[in-house]
């Protein structure tokens, strides 16, 4: 089985996320290409120029509410959410809280035929499994792509994140723990079915993520 790793990269401008994109598709399987790093004008000049890599990036654009680094307004939010959708790429990471809140962008996305992946976080905790189960189960309605995060304070917390794969169901499951109790669970979701971990180039961009190097070694993937 080839484990496959999804680079983050968050920049402030178009060309420094241009020059990093590069090396970051050649270390890495897919790369996520975190939009709301970006001025709000600078996004449509970043998807011209990166249009030709896109069946191999996810784009997301993460408001502040949700740990994310978009300065404008929800409104503002959810045009260039379309705008990305157009686009197509790999896949647009949505938050499950905007699509349950935004049935018309839902609408939309779906008569746009774009791959989603609807994700949901927990920047504090680790709910119980029946929340999770629940949450996956709501989460499934929208895309079979699903990703769900949360933060964990003991390895228990972690196991319970990995506990989710063994539910059998259709899902392309993304599910792991942050921070540092949660980094096995980054590893082992591979071995579990996860279409990928994430990584980054060198310095993290979420609590407890390694670089690709990092898991590569520990993996033992060849590329």
């Amino acid at each position: 089985m080839k484990y496959k790793t999804c680079v983050s990269i968050g920049e402030k401008t178009p060309i420094k996320i241009g020059k990093i994109l590069k090396i970051a598709l050649k270390k890495s399987d897919y790369v996520e290409v975190r939009l709301d790093f970006l001025k709000i004008e600078q996004i449509p000049e970043t998807l011209e120029m990166i249009k030709k890599d896109l069946n191999r990036i996810v784009c997301t654009l993460r408001p502040k509410t949700e740990g994310g680094k978009f300065s404008g307004n929800e409104k503002e939010r959810i045009a260039i959410l379309k705008l990305i959708a157009e686009y197509n790429p790999f896949l647009l990471d949505i938050e499950f809280n905007t699509l349950k809140n935004n049935l018309s962008l839902t609408k939309y996305l779906k008569s746009t035929k774009t791959k989603l992946l609807v994700s949901w976080h927990d920047f504090k905790k680790t709910p119980n499994s029946l929340e999770l189960k629940n949450k996956i189960n709501q989460m499934s309605k929208f895309s079979s792509n699903v990703k769900i995060v949360s933060t964990a304070k003991s390895t228990n917390d972690s196991t319970r994140m990995l506990e989710l794969y063994s539910k059998k169901g259709k899902n392309n499951l993304i599910s792991f723990a942050m921070g540092d109790f949660g980094r096995i669970s980054r590893i082992l979701c591979l071995y579990l079915g996860s279409p990928y971990t994430y990584v980054s180039l060198g310095k993290p961009i979420a609590p407890g993520q390694f670089s690709v190097d990092e898991i590569k070694k520990i993996a033992n993937l060849k590329k």
